[in-house]
């Protein structure tokens, strides 16, 4: 059904985004399904296994368009039996070149409208919440454990370096690396605390960083049981 305005509000114009997005998710399970050779019945087996029975018929429906609705909860049990991620099916990045946000919208690239979803791309008049926090956090959470791993290999090669220049190249690295770590764990300290200024949970450290936190860190929480 065609948007005649982008400001109309005649509800009839409505469906073209509703269908856009039905359309991305059905073309998506179509194409993930065939690509693993799986019959609509084996998909529908494998999400009764996952707990959340979607009947062939409802799946052979959703595939050819006749299905009116689509819950959230199906796309969320689709995408786990499909082996990906729930935002795939609704924005098939590189297999569905644009879409839209909302209704009346005009089209952009899906890559943007992906990105935009998930908090990675805020608009200006959204706020993504603490999701650049998080993302943030998981970045110098991966940086601070590569630059560990690289300490270690360089204070390796530094014990059995076979000539002085070889120790000192390695020394030079290990250096350089343990101050990396410092630097990023620092920086991994600060997004930990504003995430807590916000009245929120960081994420859980992995075991190699999770004494970086104070260790007074809850008490006050605890205090007020």
């Amino acid at each position: 059904m065609t948007q005649r305005r982008f400001d109309d509000e005649d509800e009839d114009d409505f469906p073209e985004w509703v269908d856009r997005i039905k359309n991305n998710v059905a073309g998506e399970v179509r194409r993930r399904r065939k690509e693993m050779r799986w019959s609509a019945q084996r998909l529908a087996e494998r999400c009764e296994e996952l707990g959340h029975p979607i009947p062939r018929n409802v799946i052979a429906n959703l595939e050819s368009g006749r299905r009116a609705n689509l819950p959230l909860v199906d796309v969320m049990v689709l995408a786990a039996a499909l082996y990906t991620s729930p935002i795939c099916l609704i924005f098939p990045v590189g297999y569905v070149e644009q879409t839209q946000e909302l209704p009346f919208q005009h089209l952009i690239p899906t890559w943007d409208a992906m990105r935009k979803f998930t908090g990675e791309q805020p608009g200006h008049d959204s706020d993504a919440g603490l999701i650049p926090d998080f993302n943030r956090h998981a970045n110098l959470v991966r940086t601070i454990e590569a630059a560990l791993y690289e300490t270690e290999r360089a204070d390796f090669a530094t014990k059995t370096a076979a000539t002085p220049a070889e120790r000192e190249e390695a020394e030079r690295r290990k250096a350089d690396y343990a101050k990396r770590a410092k630097e990023d764990t620092q920086q991994l300290l600060w997004v930990r605390e504003s995430i807590r200024d916000e009245d929120a949970t960081p994420p859980d450290l992995p075991p190699a960083l999770a004494a970086i936190d104070p260790p007074d860190i809850g008490t006050d929480e605890e205090d007020d049981i």
